[in-house]
């Protein structure tokens, strides 16, 4: 998740691709936004696989609460062209099975 009004999300992004360039200048970075309404990202956050993959979602009303809140108190989806980024896609996959979101960001980035 990235709470695109905090400038501290922006600091730990940028934090993230300088540990990367550190080692490598040349160090190629995709970023790939998924969105989909809160109704479709609850239903999602208590999945068998949610639970098995994340700890953090094994609390599952804990963590329902924790994604409300965040979407209460943030911006939690970009605005058009804020991500500046030139490898970047913003796909709502409310609709989409994982299957065809993936296809479609290796498609645009050509992976």
């Amino acid at each position: 998740m990235w709470a695109f009004d905090m400038p501290s999300d922006w600091a730990y992004i940028a934090h993230v691709m300088e540990i990367f360039r550190s080692k490598n200048e040349d160090t190629a970075f995709y970023c790939a936004e998924l969105v989909a309404p809160i109704e479709v990202r609850l239903q999602r956050n208590s999945t068998e696989n949610r639970l098995r993959s994340k700890a953090s979602k094994r609390d599952a009303a804990a963590s329902s609460r924790r994604l409300i809140r965040d979407d209460e108190l943030h911006r939690m989806e970009s605005r058009d062209g804020e991500v500046p980024f030139d490898s970047y896609i913003k796909i709502n996959n409310a609709a989409l099975p994982p299957e065809e979101a993936a296809r479609r960001i290796k498609e645009a980035f050509h992976l």
